[in-house]
């Protein structure tokens, strides 16, 4: 009997690991989850999986949660309570709760073994598991089909990189028929793709299992006294070594551009270079693509707005993403991302910074290359970015020489 793509999304439980600590993006993530940290000026990480979901018609999610979630939840409910339960379609949000020992989630794949009640293999064909804390655009529909056709009991989504970078990631051999033959982290010669040389399929950390597989591979692995914490380090290989039917599925992009975009956006000079691409003539990740909108709160605010007064004192951004209550009075903005409701007071220089919500600039404030965080007044006459070695004595600086200012930061 052939599987109609409703009947697949009908039959399909989605987790979103989304726990993340992301301790190598502090400050940013000192009182917020990494899925929670805000991106693109109106958006939060976490909005790019939830939106992958919705434009796959995907609407039962389960989104799992460890550290600082508070901002996260509130995000959650203000901004993705659009399902309707009366249809079977649900977002919930599960935090650990010991039932299976008195531990937080030790992993991946533990995280799942944790909420093992919810994949119920009476209600549930298959299972979809993604990572909360990455940018990417991807139909996970195609995915599911090209897991059924191939009669696999795991894909494992898997982009090319050239194979001298891909000693960083999980590493993936294949077949011809792209059967997954081999799984290994960070290997020393990571093994090419057979049509495609010179290059190698690297885990992008989105995986399709057959629901009855996934439960039985996890207790089957805890029975045999196995380690299970994560996918990559301890599952994929036993499913591998086991026989089981693992599928590498290639990446395919909605982002639609030359180069496959997926970033996973772990230090503070990454996430700074991808923030920044966003304001390129001709930006890598495309946001303006009605064909795949994003979704995120809409907060209930007036247009952003430009204020000239007499001399100097005019208002202007140049290739600048500025958001909605955002008010540029007097100062002059250039290739920086302004968040919602910030206030640039006249005589104020911003240059190649990214600025979240509600943050205040004085008058005749100088800021460059610069991460300033959520609700910051910043004192007239500041200058930021200026003397790296004066920033090191009060802020955190990157090692490309970003400074980054923590939320609620009072300025003494």
């Amino acid at each position: 009997m052939p599987f109609t793509g409703s009947s697949v999304l009908r039959d399909t439980v989605t987790f979103i690991l989304a726990g993340g600590q992301g301790e190598r993006l502090s400050p940013l993530t000192t009182v917020r989850t990494k899925p929670s940290v805000p991106f693109g000026g109106k958006y939060r990480i976490i909005d790019f999986a939830l939106s992958n979901c919705l434009n796959s018609g995907l609407r039962k999610i389960y989104l799992l949660t460890q550290y600082k979630s508070d901002s996260l939840n509130q995000h959650l409910y203000e901004a993705w309570n659009i399902f309707n339960p009366d249809l079977g379609e649900f977002i919930f949000s599960i935090p650990p709760q010991q039932k299976t020992s008195n531990n937080w989630y030790m992993g991946t794949a533990n995280a799942i073994r944790q909420n093992l009640n919810l994949v119920s293999t009476g209600k549930h064909k298959w299972t979809l598991i993604l990572s909360g804390d990455h940018i990417y655009k991807m139909d996970y529909l195609k995915m599911l089909q090209y897991h059924i056709e191939k009669k696999a009991h795991l894909s494992i989504s898997s982009m090319y990189i050239p194979k001298s970078q891909a000693a960083r990631f999980g590493v993936l051999g294949i077949d011809e028929k792209y059967k997954v033959l081999s799984f290994v982290e960070k290997p020393k010669d990571p093994p090419e793709i057979p049509d495609k040389p010179g290059f190698s399929f690297v885990n992008m950390g989105i995986y399709v299992f057959d629901a009855d597989v996934l439960r039985d591979v996890l207790l089957k692995m805890e029975g045999e006294g196995i380690e299970n914490k994560d996918f990559g380090k301890d599952v994929i290989p036993y499913m591998i070594k086991s026989g089981y039917n693992v599928f590498s599925y290639r990446f395919e992009d909605e982002n639609k551009k030359e180069q496959p975009y997926w970033m996973d956006i772990g230090t503070i000079d990454s996430y700074y270079a991808a923030s920044m691409d966003l304001i390129n003539v001709q930006p890598d990740f495309n946001l303006y693509d009605d064909n795949w909108p994003l979704r995120t709160k809409v907060l209930q605010s007036p247009p952003a707005k430009t204020l000239s007064h007499e001399g100097e004192r005019v208002g202007r951004a140049f290739n600048s993403l500025v958001c909605d209550g955002t008010i540029i009075s007097g100062g002059l903005v250039e290739r920086s991302l302004i968040g919602p409701n910030v206030k640039v007071n006249s005589y104020t220089y911003i240059t190649d910074s990214i600025i979240f919500n509600n943050v205040n600039v004085g008058r005749h404030s100088r800021i460059r290359r610069a991460i300033i965080d959520k609700n910051v007044e910043i004192p007239e006459g500041t200058e930021i970015g200026f003397d790296i070695e004066n920033d090191k004595k009060r802020f955190t600086v990157s090692e490309t020489g970003i400074v980054v200012i923590p939320k609620n930061y009072v300025f003494k």
